[in-house]
């Protein structure tokens, strides 16, 4: 297969029913390791690094102009830290860069991996509704996230970093960046999401566990915020290619 046709030839268009997402605050120095050379950890008082963990919903996935009934629907779970990086032309972009990704059907590892360089694998994902408390799991993954939407006031997770949501809402991610580095060829691979009506509204995590997170990069990480976002048209660009210099 021509590695090409991993750097996003073509706009990929979804609708998010809901995206779940639980930011980790992690000691700078912890992260340094996981992302390239190219880009640079964004920074919350020059201590913390951050990873998120996105659940999300999506219907309808397929090429951007494609009908609807050519998409499919999925489960996404993916493992992102949040990055900076200088652009050729100057411009600061803020994004994020992906560490592990998985998905509930076959069918999207199978195209993810040709298409993508964000190495899907599948596993079991099941999502159970009560009343206003939603749970996320996978056994064969070992996570699980119980959560509850709250009217009115949400606290923020007793250990975060941040002094209010208007601070946490910075790193509620989704960014509008994603970046990919093929460190031989010195090459950056950007791609550029746009989304419409975008409000984050935050959520009360009862408990949570993701095996992924106890490795020793992420030592000292604590909750920091969770949002949801729910009923959004979203699609991704075609991806483009940079050279590097340091």
């Amino acid at each position: 297969m021509m590695s090409w046709l991993k750097n996003h030839p073509f706009a990929v268009e979804a609708f998010f029913e809901n995206s779940f997402v639980l930011t980790f605050a992690v000691p700078k120095d912890q992260l340094l390791n996981v992302i390239p050379e190219c880009l640079g950890l964004d920074l919350f008082q020059d201590k913390w690094a951050f990873v998120a963990v996105a659940m999300v919903q999506t219907k309808g996935l397929r090429p951007k102009g494609f009908p609807l009934f050519m998409g499919n629907d999925f489960f996404l779970i993916g493992y992102r830290v949040f990055v900076k990086y200088m652009s050729t032309s100057g411009k600061r972009l803020r994004g994020l860069y992906i560490l592990k990704s998985e998905t509930d059907k076959k069918k999207m590892e199978f195209f993810g991996n040709i298409f993508t360089h964000y190495c899907y694998t599948t596993t079991d994902i099941e999502l159970v509704k009560e009343g206003d408390r939603m749970r996320i799991k996978s056994a064969r993954s070992g996570f699980m996230a119980e959560m509850e939407n709250v009217a009115g006031d949400t606290p923020l997770p007793e250990a975060s970093p941040f002094a209010d949501w208007k601070e946490a809402r910075r790193f509620a991610g989704p960014l509008p960046f994603t970046f990919t580095y093929n460190q031989k060829m010195k090459e950056v691979l950007i791609i550029e999401g746009v989304r419409q009506n975008w409000i984050p509204k935050p959520l009360k995590i009862i408990t949570y566990n993701f095996s992924f997170l106890k490795s020793p990069d992420f030592e000292g990480a604590v909750l920091a915020n969770a949002f949801v976002i729910s009923n959004i048209p979203y699609h991704w660009k075609k991806g483009r290619t940079e050279q590097w210099k340091e």
